[in-house]
Order: structure tokens, then C-alpha cells, then sequence
């Protein structure tokens, strides 16, 4: 069966955004292997926030090849939005009702992983469902002081086993748990 990933880059201080979205804070290093991250999935789940920011970005025409290559790569997978709004768009499932059997569905699948890409609203959504099979936190060496943080007004606590850990010489680390 098929994982939902939640594969997220995180200030050292929890936040996701620095207070007017911005992400410029965001390293991406080639031992980062984002490539092979993207090569492990076939689908993407966003909120209806983040895919308007980012579900059809394309990168300047300056852009280095390997960032034009990225985008292509996030570009060819599955996607899937979940909001409120009952729209349209080619190559995009809009999920309106009954998240969790949706979700569900996907993951019956077969195929690749699923990668949870947000946002904030629906990141929360997917832990109070317990929905989120892979939590992959990148620990960006940066204090934003305020901003939008990952973990913010759940409910009840959420048990998280560590499974991993690696480093990367820019001081970003990679913190990976499982729900226990």
C-alpha cells in the first residue's frame, strides 16, 4: 500500500513560513537527493492555498537546469487538492467531501508513495486523521522568530517513533518518524 509522506522543510524554531510566506530561508543541497525523494512518489496532496502558489509554478527562464528539472519532475505526478471550493483543472482531482476515504482510496492504489506537500490547514488535517504514514522533517539552520508553524492547534498530542537521521553539510538535518 501506498504512504503518505509528509516531506517538509521546517525552521530550527517550527515554522514552515516566515510571516508573509516566504520560504527564501529554504536550502536545497545536492546531498539532499530531492530527486530521488521525487523519484519515490507518484502523487501529491495540496491544499487549495499551496497548489495556487505552486501546483503550476514554472521557473524563471534563467533558471538552472537542474531547478527546471525539479519542477518538470513535480509537474508529471498525480495531483490531488483538497478545499472547500468546487473547481476544475486539467490533470488535478479536486477533493471536496470525505477526506479520509479519499485518501484512502489513493492508497490502495498501486504505484509510488504520496507526498503530502500542504499546506499548514491541511497538513493539521491530516494528523488529527491520523492519515500521515512518513513524517520527513528538514531542520533548516534558521530562527524566523514568527511565522506559520508546522504543528499548531491540534487537538490531542501525536505520538512520533524516530526512524532516522542524516545530515547535510549545510546544517540542515533530516529527522524522519512514524506514528507510533
Amino acid at each position: 500500500m501506498k504512504k503518505v509522506i509528509l516531506n517538509i522543510a521546517v525552521t530550527l524554531d517550527g515554522f514552515i513560513e516566515g510571516p508573509n510566506g516566504e520560504v527564501d530561508w529554504c536550502i536545497m543541497d545536492d546531498d539532499m537527493d530531492f530527486g530521488g525523494f521525487l523519484a519515490s512518489v507518484d502523487t501529491i496532496f495540496y491544499g487549495r492555498v499551496s497548489y495556487d502558489a505552486w501546483g503550476s509554478f514554472q521557473p524563471d527562464m534563467n533558471a538552472a537546469p537542474v531547478e527546471k528539472e525539479m519542477w518538470e519532475g513535480i509537474h508529471a505526478k498525480d495531483k490531488y487538492v483538497f478545499s472547500r471550493q468546487n473547481r476544475e483543472h486539467a490533470h488535478v482531482t479536486f477533493v471536496h467531501t470525505d477526506i479520509i476515504n479519499q485518501v484512502n482510496a489513493v492508497k490502495q492504489r498501486g504505484g509510488k508513495d504520496i507526498w503530502l506537500y500542504g499546506g499548514a490547514r491541511l497538513i493539521k488535517t491530516f494528523i488529527q486523521a491520523g492519515l500521515i504514514d512518513v513524517y520527513r522533517i528538514y531542520v533548516h539552520p534558521v530562527a524566523l522568530g514568527t511565522g506559520k508553524p508546522l504543528f499548531e492547534g491540534l487537538d490531542a498530542r501525536v505520538g512520533l517513533r524516530l526512524t532516522g537521521t542524516r545530515a547535510f553539510r549545510s546544517g540542515v538535518v533530516e529527522l524522519t518518524y512514524e506514528p507510533q
